[in-house]
């Protein structure tokens, strides 16, 4: 709260706090900021120092005034035309947006300043304690001795990645199916990097593209900075609305469609064999690629179904990294494609970062190849099982109940508030959420958010969501 002892004035630490959080995006452009009666009540001041301060953020060309409704985060330029609607049953020509979330970046630098030492439920990654290792020092020791060192350090390394880690990389994809020579794999700096490689090969700006939503904040932003257009195709238990994708390639003929197959985020979803089967025939009839994104692998089970599975890597290109699971700074991730893409995209990597580190691609195949790696991976299946057990109890406690069935990482929740305002007061006292909005195409109020399974295990969080939602 606010420090009525502090050397600022109540004012300018009002002031201080709602601009900081517009400029690091945490209101979006657009977002209405509390009226001055539920702001003063919230922080417990004067109705004065909120107009202060209010007056204050409009001189610093942060909010707006709007006459007889109240004030607003002032928009940037981006084009707001083209908005996509979300009916599941009717899809027009006007239904593509250009238009991302454009504080997705906020979860982003929540990952680097999360502002307390506190968990953080709107994280998308697991603890640091939970992945603390013995194996991964002993990995890069074995890969550094003088002679390896000086060798690997003094050139440039191989362009598609460290041969010894693609071979790993083409046995572990046989374990799901998944079959790819180590010729079809190219390295890339995490699975962001391969999604923008496939995106920069396969598309230019104008281009369609189909992604599930809801879905990862970040894939509509990215898309939209590159000028794509977003064709929002609603995402269910199954699969993806198969009636909306075939309406989409009826009047759009998109190049490409980006999907979670496998514990989609933020739902927990698992793709059904029929609904793959019929993406993959709409994939042909309409000449569109997919691309997978399998960042959920190592805790998925192995008999999952995945389009590239299905396919065998025709029409679908498969991306995967390990920063989820083991290191999360080493940044490695990879792709895997068709044989006739394969040098279109190492083109386009060679362009953005020419190699890859081949240390830590290295290390990466030695812990694969002695089975660290598969091990580790199950002590963190084994925790989140546990995890995800006392999460969805509290969460029920809490009256919450979960719009999707708990699976994964993730969980898929509903609050019964608009969760954009929940999250603003949340933030107050030290919490990160990811309200709804943010895994929309265009962002609209919702009572959904999504929780980390790994940190919403602690009664006390859920004690103060219920005091914070019980104000909103």
């Amino acid at each position: 709260m606010l420090l009525r002892a502090s050397n600022q004035s109540l004012t300018d630490q009002l002031t201080d706090r709602f601009g900081q959080r517009i400029r690091d995006r945490l209101l979006a452009p657009g977002a209405r900021l509390p009226s001055v009666r539920l702001c003063a009540q919230q922080q417990g001041v004067s109705p004065s120092t909120v107009v202060a301060a209010y007056d204050q953020l409009l001189a610093q060309g942060l909010v707006e005034a709007r006459p007889h409704r109240g004030f607003f985060v002032r928009k940037t330029a981006t084009d707001q035309d083209g908005i996509a609607k979300s009916a599941i049953k009717k899809v027009a020509n006007s239904d593509l947006t250009q238009a991302a979330p454009v504080n997705a970046t906020a979860l982003i630098r929540g990952m680097f300043h999360s502002g307390s030492g506190k968990p953080q439920p709107g994280m998308g990654v697991f603890p640091p304690d939970w992945l603390q290792t013995d194996f991964m020092s002993t990995a890069v020791r074995k890969v550094t001795t003088t002679q390896a060192l000086r060798e690997f350090s003094l050139q440039y390394g191989e362009p598609a990645g460290d041969e010894g880690l693609r071979q790993s990389l083409s046995q572990k994809l046989a374990t799901i199916n998944v079959h790819a020579a180590p010729e079809q794999i190219i390295t890339t700096v995490g699975a962001t990097h391969a999604l923008d490689i496939v995106s920069r090969t396969l598309l230019r700006a104008g281009d369609c593209v189909m992604v599930e939503e809801p879905g990862w904040a970040i894939e509509f932003a990215r898309l939209e900075a590159l000028g794509m257009r977003i064709l929002p195709v609603p995402r269910g238990e199954q699969g993806p609305d198969l009636e909306v994708m075939a309406r989409y390639c009826e009047l759009h003929k998109p190049k490409l469609f980006v999907s979670v197959s496998v514990f989609h985020n933020p739902t927990g979803y698992c793709l059904s064999p029929g609904s793959a089967h019929r993406v993959l025939q709409l994939a042909n009839a309409h000449n569109f690629h997919i691309v997978e994104d399998d960042t959920y692998s190592h805790i998925a089970p192995e008999h999952a179904t995945r389009l590239c599975a299905l396919d065998g890597l025709q029409r679908t290109l498969y991306v995967s990294g390990f920063s989820k699971i083991l290191a999360p700074n080493w940044r490695v991730g990879y792709l895997a494609a068709p044989p006739s893409m394969v040098e279109r995209l190492l083109d386009t990597k060679l362009l953005a970062t020419l190699t890859t580190p081949a240390l830590l691609e290295k290390a990466l195949a030695w812990c694969i190849d002695q089975g660290q790696l598969r091990r580790h991976a199950q002590r963190i299946r084994t925790q989140l099982d546990l995890a995800r057990a006392r999460s969805v109890k509290l969460a029920l406690a809490a009256g919450c109940r979960f719009a999707a069935p708990p699976a994964g990482l993730f969980g898929w929740v509903d609050t019964g508030v608009d969760t954009d305002a929940l999250s603003q007061r949340m933030l107050d006292v030290g919490y990160l959420l990811a309200p709804g909005g943010l895994f929309h195409a265009r962002r609209q109020p919702s009572t959904l958010m999504r929780i980390n399974f790994c940190t919403t295990q602690e009664a006390q969080f859920w004690k103060v969501f219920g005091r914070i939602r019980g104000e909103v």
